[in-house]
């Protein structure tokens, strides 16, 4: 499977907006949302965390070594060390991710409000602000904060839409406080139907990811269109946050809302036009 097909498969929100970005810079977006898909699913791949940890490792020393065929032999490898060469990615960027990805290798319950919004700070804004650098590296380092703000509302939607899964596998990504705050617990979050307080913790996140993503649009209006396509997803986590607010909010627990593929393309297709102005 090429990497391209990778990304078509298992990511494909950013594989639609990668679409977006010019031909000649369309290789290295691709190498990004697929490595991101490829340590996202480790989980899923590799039951116990030390192997995961292990498979973590490796891909840290693969980034970090100077060698030239750092990953051959790999062909998502090779397609990413291509990436990081052509376009000097930062690699410490990486490392940070890959750091934080530890975190989802085991079920330990996530603190804090805080601490999830620098582990999104580290997965979802670092991809963002590294696709941006691939774009463009003189306009990219300008928006660094619209990143943040952008992974964070993606990436607390796209754990939102993965409740029904986290919480089969015994994984609580809600913050210990926020659910404190509801009268709820990380454990009793987990069991069962969620407990009387789950509504309110759902409605907690929604609000959250709202506030990152209204952050994210007081900018977006100064983001050139060079930049555009790193943040395209952010059209369909808006339309993912509406679906969500419109519905009862323990449904979430249960199913994750869904949006038609013409709802997605037509989106797409008019933030890459238009953008946020």
């Amino acid at each position: 499977m090429t990497v391209m097909d990778t990304v078509r498969a298992v990511d494909h929100d950013r594989y639609l907006s990668a679409l977006y970005a010019p031909a000649e810079k369309r290789d290295a977006l691709l190498a990004l949302y697929a490595f991101n898909a490829e340590i996202a699913g480790v989980r899923d791949r590799i039951r116990e965390a030390l192997p995961g940890e292990v498979r973590l490792q490796w891909w840290r020393d693969v980034i970090k070594s100077d060698a030239s065929d750092a990953g051959a032999g790999h062909p998502l490898a090779e397609a990413l060390m291509t990436a990081i060469r052509q376009h000097n990615l930062p690699r410490q960027a990486f490392d940070n991710y890959l750091e934080a990805r530890i975190f989802d290798l085991y079920d330990d319950p996530m603190p804090s409000r805080t601490d999830l919004e620098g582990y999104c700070g580290e997965t979802a804004s670092a991809l963002i602000q590294l696709a941006a650098l691939a774009l463009d590296p003189i306009e990219a380092p300008r928006f660094a904060e619209l990143a943040g703000h952008a992974g964070c509302a993606q990436a607390i939607t796209g754990l939102l839409l993965l409740l029904p899964q986290h919480r089969a596998r015994g994984q609580c990504y809600v913050p210990a406080d926020i659910l404190a705050a509801v009268g709820s617990s990380p454990q009793e979050f987990l069991a069962g139907n969620g407990g009387p307080a789950a509504g309110r913790a759902v409605t907690a996140m929604i609000a959250l990811a709202q506030e990152h993503m209204s952050a994210f649009e007081r900018g977006a209006a100064m983001l050139p269109a060079v930049l555009r396509p790193a943040f395209l997803p952010l059209a369909l986590t808006k339309a993912y946050l509406t679906s969500m607010s419109s519905r009862d909010a323990v449904a979430s627990l249960s199913r994750a809302v869904q949006l038609s593929a013409l709802k997605r393309h037509w989106l797409l297709f008019r933030r890459a036009g238009r953008g946020w102005a």
